[in-house]
């Protein structure tokens, strides 16, 4: 596993949520979004930076004086991670400058960005209710949903959670899950593997890492909490008290998200999006990206 923040660092990196102006229209005079990404040189994405090992910041990472970032927004240098890399990906095919923004993970899912931003690549699982406010692009990869307990909660199964308060992410899909919400959740049946527990109590925080830290720090008013597999491995590895509930509750589909309700046409951007990630996966670049940030490789569809 790469390195991974200590506690300290991804605290201070919640403070730093920034939303980063300079995204969609800003004043160009092109016909859709790709043309006002190559005439300013720069695409910017949100992310979050507090998700390791997918995006968090690079502590040791100082902003270029040469950027053609804004300056709210993060430069490659002062991000890193699995989406980090996806994202500079992009950029580099479109042959400019990958910058970061760093909005709440609600106001990405809601979609009317209002030109804030171009694209999300921030592991965002494709759902039906998103579908209705965002365009995505291909997946780039796939991820279990898993549940982590307090490691001395004596809870050894997802059934135990019966009656119990679980942590979560707010307007994430592990949320959705928790409170039953399947139209929210918008995955087709052959991906949810298991069932809510009776009378679960849903504690939502700004993001679901933000549960794993507050259980290290000694929060008590939960005993678990539901995230991506490759969060709780981190958590684990990073030392955190949890421990890994056997069994994913569901799988997700992961893919780069686009406002339906952008000022520029979205169709040409999605469209080199798409053949990036094919060529991605195509090539073994999505797999050799996969293996080094998560020490397995994540882009295969579980039902291939």
């Amino acid at each position: 596993m790469k390195k991974i923040f200590t506690l300290a660092s991804l605290l201070v990196a919640v403070s730093l949520v920034l939303t980063a102006c300079g995204g969609g229209g800003g004043g160009s005079t092109a016909s859709d979004l790709l043309g006002a990404i190559t005439e300013r040189g720069y695409i910017l994405v949100s992310t979050d930076p507090n998700y390791a090992p997918q995006s968090f910041l690079n502590t040791e990472g100082s902003r270029p004086s040469d950027t053609k970032c804004p300056s709210d927004a993060l430069t490659t240098a002062e991000m890193q991670g699995f989406d980090v890399d996806v994202a500079k990906a992009i950029g580099e095919a479109l042959g400019v400058e990958t910058c970061f923004a760093t909005p709440s993970w609600d106001a990405i899912t809601a979609g009317s960005w209002a030109d804030k931003w171009d694209v999300s690549v921030g592991s965002m699982t494709v759902t039906t209710a998103r579908q209705t406010v965002l365009d995505f692009s291909v997946p780039y990869y796939y991820t279990p949903a898993v549940v982590a307990v307090a490691a001395d909660s004596g809870i050894d199964s997802v059934e135990g959670l019966s009656g119990q308060a679980v942590c979560a992410g707010a307007s994430t899909t592990y949320e959705f899950w928790l409170n039953g919400d399947v139209e929210g959740l918008g995955l087709p049946e052959s991906s949810i593997y298991a069932s809510v527990p009776a009378d679960v109590t849903v504690v939502p925080l700004e993001t679901d890492q933000e549960c794993a830290q507050a259980i290290a720090a000694g929060r008590t008013d939960f005993v678990a909490y539901v995230t991506s597999e490759t969060v709780v491995d981190a958590n684990i590895a990073e030392g955190m008290p949890v421990v890994k509930l056997d069994g994913a509750v569901y799988s997700e589909d992961l893919a780069a998200a686009f406002d339906k309700g952008s000022s520029l046409d979205t169709t040409s951007l999605r469209a080199k999006v798409d053949e990036l990630f094919n060529a991605m996966h195509s090539d073994g670049r999505l797999s050799a990206l996969s293996n080094q940030w998560f020490e397995m490789d994540l882009t295969t569809a579980p039902n291939q």
